[in-house]
């Protein structure tokens, strides 16, 4: 069955930088717009950024922007989520979610909370001293 797959989560200090990866498994992930979210405890879940599959980034939201950016690696159908300068308030279980489309502007355009393809199972991320 097909899916997506997150890993890289950790206990990370505050400043600290962390490395989360979206892998696909059943198919690849060139033609694919990448979403990441995350949900902190007790919080609502949150769209944190998006990259087409033409390599188009868009952040959705604000108190990551300057600190968190995505990757492609085409050759290993692998997303990468960039974070640094972590806080405590990064604290989360973050989602890669996956949507078949080919429009350069597709994270611009639709809307985060539209519906994906695939979504991971998540991966937890701990900012603490």
């Amino acid at each position: 069955q097909s899916h997506v797959v997150e890993s890289g989560g950790g206990l990370v200090q505050p400043g600290g930088s962390l490395r989360l990866s979206c892998a696909a498994s059943g198919f690849t992930l060139d033609d694919y717009a990448i979403g990441w979210f995350r949900q902190a405890p007790g919080k609502g879940r949150e769209a944190v950024l998006c990259i087409s599959s033409r390599g188009g980034i868009t952040t959705y939201a604000d108190s990551v922007k300057g600190r968190f950016t995505l990757s492609r690696d085409i050759g290993k159908s692998t997303v990468y989520l960039l974070m640094n300068s972590l806080k405590p308030e990064d604290t989360a279980v973050y989602y890669c979610t996956a949507s078949r489309n080919l429009f350069p502007d597709f994270c611009t355009v639709a809307p985060p909370n539209r519906p994906w393809d695939y979504w991971g199972q998540g991966t937890q991320v701990t900012v603490s001293s």
